[in-house]
């Protein structure tokens, strides 16, 4: 195949997946009877938003209000990801190949773990809702399932990884179960474990803010509450503290892996 002939042949894909893409924007914009001319007035709204969710001083007298609940947000994100991260790290050591004790009990933890972490953070929500109402405890377990599930895979992944001759030179010498996990699997696995950790609690922190949208409850709540009332400075203070606290939380986490692989090394 010539070079000519090679991109004339990658010109044609391109050009029949950006047709495709176009189809099935116009046939979704049709089905859902969208106007495709308002994005040319796209930035009328985002001039809305200048004007009115910028906070102002009248904003700052809700800042309590708003405090108090970015801080429950931010507790109900490290509990929830702390006790998965628990009950993961002992669903992983049976469901990882190198110390799951049966390969039945691998495939039922495996899809266990599958099941919990398909299911997205709002169907979680809504199905707890039935049972325990708007409450903080239900924003806890949405976060707990989803969590479970995500750290279970990522552990059992992490734990596969390792070098798995200073687990059989254990078991020559005589070694039981626990023995070859607190000797040769934690050691190895606690950097990459805490890593898994501290990235959840950042996802947590996003979707606790979704959670709390439905559950009524934590800083998604306070927002609903001020947007729907009008009251767009302060919801707009809202966003601000939400956005702070995502990157405060980003930059703690990434100074403590730069001091645990300093440790490490």
């Amino acid at each position: 195949m010539t070079m000519t002939s090679f991109f004339r042949k990658k010109r044609l894909h391109l050009t029949l997946l950006i047709g495709l893409l176009l189809a099935a924007y116009a046939a979704a914009a049709l089905i859902l009877n969208f106007n495709s001319l308002s994005f040319l007035y796209l930035h009328l709204g985002i001039d809305w938003l200048a004007v009115n969710f910028i906070p102002n001083s009248q904003s700052l007298q809700y800042w309590g209000n708003i405090l108090q609940a970015l801080v429950r947000t931010l507790l109900v994100a490290v509990a929830s990801t702390s006790v998965a991260g628990v009950f993961a790290l002992g669903l992983a050591l049976l469901g990882a190949q190198p110390t799951g004790p049966n390969a039945a009990l691998r495939w039922l933890i495996r899809g266990f773990a599958s099941v919990l972490r398909n299911i997205p953070i709002v169907g979680w929500a809504l199905w707890l809702l039935f049972s325990f109402k708007q409450n903080d405890f239900t924003g806890f377990l949405a976060l707990f399932f989803l969590s479970l599930g995500f750290l279970t895979r990522a552990f059992m992944e992490t734990i596969e990884a390792i070098d798995v001759e200073k687990i059989q030179a254990l078991q020559v010498t005589g070694a039981n179960y626990w023995q070859v996990v607190a000797q040769a699997v934690l050691p190895e696995i606690l950097t990459p474990v805490l890593s898994w950790l501290l990235y959840m609690i950042e996802n947590n922190i996003r979707d606790a803010t979704l959670v709390g949208l439905l559950t009524g409850t934590g800083i998604g709540f306070v927002f609903d509450l001020y947007y729907k009332s009008l009251r767009y400075g302060p919801a707009g203070l809202v966003v601000l503290a939400i956005i702070m606290l995502v990157i405060a939380v980003e930059t703690v986490s990434s100074l403590i892996e730069r001091r645990i692989g300093m440790i490490a090394d």
